[in-house]
C-alpha cells in the first residue's frame, strides 16, 4: 500500500513536470514568434527618423537635401518613391545585384523586411526607358504590399498617380497598367531589352493587363515597373506600371 502512494505521487510530480515543461515550450514559442514577426516587420513602414528624409513635394529639386543627406549615410540610394493614396512611401536604392537589398534595410544593416531597390541593370539616375524596382510583399500594406491590390478594379481606379524624387529632377507617376506574371517572365524582368523605346513592352503589357487605364503611353515614353510577390502562386509576381513625366 505505501509502495503504491510513492508510486502515485511520482506519477503526479511527473505529470506536473511534464504540464510545467509543455508550458515552459509554448511560452518560449510565443516569444520567439513575437520576435520573429518584430524582426521580420523592423523598417517595413516609414519610420519617423526615415521619413526626416523624404524630399519636399513641391518638386523642386532645390529643396531636396534631405535626399543628399541620407545619400551620405548609404550611396547605394538613389530616388525616392511614392504612390498617392498607398503606403508605398519609401526610398529608393541599388545594389550590385538583385539579392544585395532582399534583406538589407536603406541603410544597409540586415532587415528581414529589406528595402525598396531599382533593377541593377538600370541606371540609377532613371534615364533608362523602362525602369522596374521591387519590393517585398507584406501584410497590412508594409513594403509592396499594396501592389497586390491594385489587381482589384476599385482599388486600381482609385489610385492613379504618384511621385519618384532624385536629387537633381522630379518624376509625376501616372499608373496606367497592373499585370500577374512568374518570376521568369523574360519581357517583365529584362529592362535592358528595352533599350530605345517601350514598344515591346507595352504591347505585351496591353495583352495581359488584368487592370488597365488608357492614358496614351508612346513607345518614347518612360516606364516603371513595380514588382512584388503574388500569394497565389509560388513564383508569381504582380507589376505595376506607371508612365513617367519629368516636371523638374
Amino acid at each position: 500500500m505505501h509502495t503504491a502512494a510513492k508510486l502515485a505521487r511520482f506519477g503526479d510530480r511527473l505529470i506536473s513536470l511534464i504540464a510545467a515543461g509543455l508550458i515552459m515550450l509554448l511560452l518560449l514559442y510565443g516569444g520567439y514568434s513575437l520576435w520573429d514577426t518584430a524582426m521580420l516587420y523592423r523598417g517595413a513602414f516609414l519610420s519617423n527618423d526615415l521619413l526626416e528624409f523624404k524630399p519636399a513635394e513641391n518638386g523642386d529639386p532645390d529643396s531636396n537635401p534631405t535626399l543628399e543627406e541620407l545619400q551620405a549615410i548609404n550611396p547605394d540610394v538613389c530616388a525616392w518613391l511614392t504612390i498617392d493614396g498607398t503606403n508605398i512611401d519609401y526610398p529608393v536604392v541599388i545594389g550590385e545585384d538583385n539579392m544585395e537589398y532582399v534583406n538589407k534595410d536603406v541603410y544597409g544593416e540586415f532587415a528581414l523586411s529589406g528595402a525598396i531597390f531599382l533593377d541593377s541593370s538600370n541606371s540609377r539616375d532613371i534615364s533608362d526607358s523602362y525602369t522596374l524596382i521591387y519590393g517585398h510583399h507584406m501584410a497590412n500594406g508594409a513594403m509592396f504590399g499594396d501592389v497586390v491590390e491594385f489587381v482589384n478594379t476599385d482599388y486600381f481606379n482609385d489610385h492613379t498617380s504618384g511621385t519618384l524624387y532624385l536629387t537633381d529632377a522630379t518624376y509625376s507617376i501616372e499608373l496606367f497598367a497592373c499585370v500577374q506574371v512568374d518570376a521568369y517572365d523574360s519581357v517583365i524582368y529584362n529592362p535592358a531589352a528595352q533599350a530605345g523605346d517601350v514598344s515591346e513592352l507595352l504591347n505585351y503589357v496591353n495583352e495581359i493587363a488584368v487592370q488597365s487605364r488608357y492614358i496614351g503611353v508612346q513607345p518614347s515614353d518612360q516606364v516603371i515597373g513595380l514588382s512584388t510577390c503574388s500569394e497565389a502562386t509560388t513564383n508569381g509576381r504582380v507589376v505595376l506600371f506607371g508612365r513617367l513625366t519629368r516636371m523638374s
